[in-house]
């Protein structure tokens, strides 16, 4: 019996799936939802997730094996709550454990731990990455570089910094103003700080114009993830308030990114994060929803489904429940 598009574990509530494959097995590395009675709202109060476990599978058909615990908030000296979405990346020999919090101050930052194995327990560097802020840290090795990218709006703070500065009154650009988009820099050898000065990348629609930030449907909110395919590089991220998983393409890492179009629409409960993998000769997008919650928002799941490509490389919509 297929396991696509159901969840994973039901054990635990997991969402945000950073998805990789290791030595020929399969990892996930998904934020971990803790349930709790209260209320949702614009900042996320109500993520109030504290620890990370490492998913495994042998194979999209086998049993996928939660490893136990591999990184918990008291780990952390800099951490006081929400341990957010994270991703994980391997080089040097290691593997290293990239993760939002936020810090003594209430500001989300970048942590990153490290590990002899994939399923950790993962060990911290006692401060964060400096210079970064916000969420959703995304890693992409590639030879001998490894890009990250990073940033989510709202909870997730972005906006916040468009001085380079915190500003906790903020706001972000205007309707016909170009949007905000994730920032991204090259790490250092260490995999533990930012080689380069953090840019934001520029994503761009048909006719080489920024997108606005009042385009709802296309432009950037959360849940950055780049992927390769057959030469080009995919920016996929979550448009938020429309709930849409989107992408755009580039030459370049570190683009300007074209709109391409979206990849997923829609799932039960309001946010969407995920990440796209290469198994087999195949490719498929790790994504979450609320159905085995009935809908609360931060009591997710974490699925998988195969990704499809037209021969143009645009990638084919998937519709999340019309196999039911």
């Amino acid at each position: 019996m297929s396991i696509e598009r159901e969840p994973l574990v039901t054990h635990m509530f997991t969402a945000d799936p950073s998805a990789h494959v290791f030595d020929g097995k399969i990892y996930i590395y998904p934020s971990h939802d803790i349930p709790h009675n209260g209320e949702d709202n614009d900042n996320g109060d109500e993520y109030q997730m504290r620890d990370y476990h490492v998913l495994s599978m042998e194979s999209l058909d086998s049993e996928c094996v939660d490893n136990g615990l591999a990184l918990s908030e008291k780990d952390v000296p800099w951490v006081s709550e929400q341990m957010w979405a994270p991703d994980a990346a391997y080089k040097n020999g290691k593997y290293y454990l990239y993760f939002p919090a936020r810090d003594k101050e209430g500001n989300f930052r970048l942590g990153v731990a490290e590990s002899d194995s994939p399923v950790g327990p993962f060990t911290p560097d006692d401060n964060y990455i400096p210079g970064s802020y916000s969420i959703d840290p995304a890693v992409m090795v590639e030879g001998d570089e490894a890009y990250i990218y990073y940033g989510g709006l709202w909870g997730g703070q972005l906006e916040k910094w468009q001085t380079g500065e915190f500003v906790p009154d903020a706001v972000g650009p205007s309707g016909d103003e170009p949007a905000l988009g994730p920032m991204f820099a090259v790490l250092s050898e260490d995999m533990k700080s930012f080689k380069s000065t953090p840019q934001m990348l520029r994503i761009l629609d048909e006719n080489g114009e920024p997108i606005k930030a009042g385009d709802e449907e296309r432009r950037y909110f959360e849940a950055p993830w780049l992927h390769k395919y057959n030469g080009k590089y995919y920016l996929s991220y979550s448009t938020g308030t429309t709930h849409y998983i989107v992408y755009a393409t580039s030459d370049s890492p570190v683009g300007p990114f074209t709109y391409g179009g979206r990849i997923m629409e829609p799932v039960i409960g309001w946010t969407t994060h995920h990440s796209i993998v290469e198994i087999g000769g195949k490719w498929y997008l790790f994504y979450h929803d609320c159905e085995m919650s009935g809908g609360i928002n931060h009591r997710r799941t974490v699925k998988f489904t195969e990704l499809k490509y037209n021969e143009d490389g645009s990638i084919v919509t998937i519709q999340p429940y019309d196999h039911k």
